[in-house]
């Protein structure tokens, strides 16, 4: 029965047979929804939100909410860090005692000079021209946010580390993106000047 605004009046049910009724849920009951299961997995069992979120394929939010409305102490970090696999430590690591060319993280020791450089006067001057040739914005998606100076040419070629026609403004994500497997076509990147 509606009202003369066509509302539906108060206490009138129209399919009583399919209503939910009380204490019945539109979804089937997940076992993380309970108390003791959940404290069991998260406690006993020393599982964590994420292990317990991917089991059941929904968000760690999801069970860190069933956490805090149980009222279950969740870790502290140092807890966390007792039952993450770090890796081999030692000399069973692959990597011990790799310094120097012997490292695959090794760019040939620049990374003081590379400090020297970004604070010097001429790399800040190459940036403020940067900035008002792009108008201040991500020349790959037009963004105003979070922007970065990107080489073209890789910083490692020191002429052209402060050249204004050899940095273009991206912001992080697109900056991300340029360097990752994603950009096959090597957008923004060249190996050497052409000529």
């Amino acid at each position: 029965m509606r009202n003369d605004k066509g509302q539906f009046t108060k206490g009138h049910h129209f399919s009583p047979e399919t209503e939910f009724k009380k204490g019945q849920h539109w979804r089937p009951k997940k076992p993380y929804w309970g108390y003791e299961w959940l404290r069991h997995e998260y406690e006993d069992n020393f599982r964590s939100a994420n292990e317990i979120a991917e089991q059941f394929g929904v968000t760690e939010a999801a069970i860190l909410h069933w956490l805090r409305k149980h009222k279950i102490q969740r870790r502290d970090m140092s807890e966390i860090r007792t039952k993450k696999y770090w890796g081999l430590s030692g000399e069973q690591n692959g990597m011990f005692n790799k310094r120097g060319n012997e490292n695959p993280n090794w760019r040939g020791g620049i990374t003081p000079e590379r400090q020297d450089f970004y604070t010097s006067i001429e790399w800040k001057k190459s940036c403020s021209a940067v900035y008002k040739r792009d108008n201040a914005q991500c020349q790959r998606c037009g963004s105003k946010n979070n922007l970065h100076i990107h080489h073209i040419v890789s910083f490692e070629n020191e002429k052209l580390r402060a050249d204004i026609d050899n940095l273009i403004l991206l912001c992080a994500d697109c900056h991300r993106w340029v360097h990752s497997n994603q950009n096959v076509d090597k957008e923004y990147i060249r190996e050497e000047v052409q000529g």
